[in-house]
């Protein structure tokens, strides 16, 4: 048999036949121990998604943007360079979809900073730097 310049004999062609065989087998494994992995990975709607600031540096009042699926308790607290607390912004019960909270910058010297975004079940970080003036 010859097939665009190539001739084939009945090893080749069951070489190929085991070669895609082969990975046929491989792309299957690959898809169930993905699967398998995904397995028991927690719900996205139990958990918030903060989003970072418009601004940078930031200056004023700030706009903390954050979204959630389900209405619950949420902790805003500014934490500074070392990951130490340094002021409880506001906590609040959200709302299901997006949520804002408002913050008055100049109360803090400038300077680069952390916000947590804190719930029963998560803790979420973003930086932000000040300089206001």
């Amino acid at each position: 048999m010859i097939l665009a310049g190539f001739e084939f004999d009945s090893t080749t062609i069951i070489y190929i036949l085991c070669v895609t065989l082969g990975i046929l087998v491989v792309a299957i494994g690959y898809r169930q121990l993905l699967r398998y992995l995904g397995k028991g990975t927690p719900p996205k709607e139990d958990y918030c998604v903060l989003y970072g600031l418009e601004k940078d540096p930031a200056q004023g009042e700030l706009e903390f943007y954050f979204t959630s699926e389900i209405p619950k308790s949420v902790t805003l607290n500014i934490l500074d360079e070392e990951m130490n607390f340094l002021k409880e912004v506001s906590t609040i019960d959200c709302h299901k979809g997006g949520n804002i909270v408002r913050y008055d910058s100049a109360e803090i010297p400038n300077g680069n900073y952390f916000y947590c975004l804190q719930t029963e079940n998560q803790k979420t970080m973003k930086k932000m730097r000040i300089q206001n003036g």
